[in-house]
């Protein structure tokens, strides 16, 4: 177990670029050669800014953690929070978190019960006002925080939802994304609004700390959809959604997450969906049952559609089993031909 304990104000001074460590040669732009703007010290009234908590959680990411850390203390903010919880990653995530160290609140490596719990340790652990998490191959966009204070502060019982920027591995941007659910309705329409460009991407949402530790935080034992169950319970508070068109953070898409197990996470999805329906007292019963019935179609029909999506020949409807097999002669030519290839360039 590695852990740097908290201690005093916890509050980090968010570091300037030139006291980081430098970066590889090969590595520019946000946030390896770029800062955001710094804010002053204290606003315009002279009040201390409202204190901000991130918590990163992490598991063997290594070859993302650093960029993630570097995009949260570039953030230019006079009063950020920022803990790092790694559940005893075995690659190199435990030396980059130690090289960043000086400028953590608190962090530790040691064994955990998963993702959500480890953000609902640091949400308690932490201090601030509002928070976010931000896994550990996410990013903050540049002049992200500074620009939503500047624009819109904060507000009580308020769920802020910013822009998301789709990027690929390799930190290319791919789209951008803005949510569109606005009550607990919506959220819970899986297939018509949450499915249909309406998802909200969990990195882009600030919320109040508090609120969240009072709903319960995370559910523990939801490992696929525990983002989209946390948003249900700050509606079934009466928490405001507000989207703030502000540009918050990047979400990475890679083969390795689990946002990738479309099965298992539309399963997860269509059960928060459902336990949340069920709690909605102010929905009129025949609004449950339709929604109830809704959630059902699509859970029996999203596996077929799941396998239509994965290529042409599903697509057109030959059996399973052919499918299989001439994706596996495929993969075999393929394999064989790449040998030739190099063969005849030894040749």
């Amino acid at each position: 177990m590695f852990f740097n304990s908290l201690c005093g104000d916890r509050a980090v001074q968010c570091p300037k670029l030139s006291e980081l460590p430098k970066p590889l040669p090969d590595r520019t732009g946000w946030p390896w050669t770029e800062e955001s703007r710094r804010l002053p010290s204290q606003t315009s009234d002279g009040h201390p800014w409202p204190r901000i908590s991130v918590v990163t959680p992490s598991y063997n990411q290594g070859h993302f953690i650093e960029e993630t850390i570097r995009s949260v203390l570039l953030q230019g903010y006079p009063n950020l929070e920022y803990l790092v919880i790694d559940g005893a990653s075995t690659d190199n995530s435990i030396n980059i978190i130690k090289k960043y160290s000086t400028w953590l609140s608190y962090w530790v490596s040691e064994s955990d019960g998963g993702q959500s719990d480890a953000i609902n340790r640091g949400l308690r652990m932490a201090s601030g006002d509002f928070a976010t998490w931000i896994n550990s191959d996410d990013l903050l966009c540049k002049n992200a925080i500074g620009h939503h204070v500047s624009r819109c502060g904060f507000a009580p019982d308020t769920i802020y939802v910013g822009n998301c920027i789709y990027i690929d591995e390799a930190g290319k941007a791919l789209s951008s994304h803005r949510g569109n659910v606005h009550s607990l309705e919506d959220l819970v329409r899986v297939k018509s609004v949450w499915r249909s460009g309406g998802h909200i991407v969990q990195p882009e949402v600030l919320f109040p700390r508090e609120l969240a530790l009072s709903v319960g935080g995370l559910n523990t034992d939801n490992h696929f959809s525990m983002d989209f169950e946390l948003w249900g319970k700050f509606m079934l508070a009466g928490a405001k959604f507000h989207y703030t068109n502000i540009d918050f953070a990047m979400f990475r898409r890679h083969p390795n997450q689990k946002t990738e197990d479309g099965l298992q996470r539309t399963a997860s999805l269509i059960a928060s969906a459902k336990k949340l329906v069920c709690l909605a007292e102010f929905l009129p019963e025949g609004t449950k049952n339709a929604i109830s019935a809704d959630l059902d179609a699509y859970q029996e029909a999203y596996p077929s559609e799941d396998w239509r999506a994965t290529g042409r020949l599903a697509r057109i409807g030959l059996p399973h089993r052919i499918v299989i097999a001439l994706r596996r002669l495929n993969a075999v030519l393929h394999k064989k031909g790449n040998l030739l290839a190099a063969s005849r360039e030894e040749l």
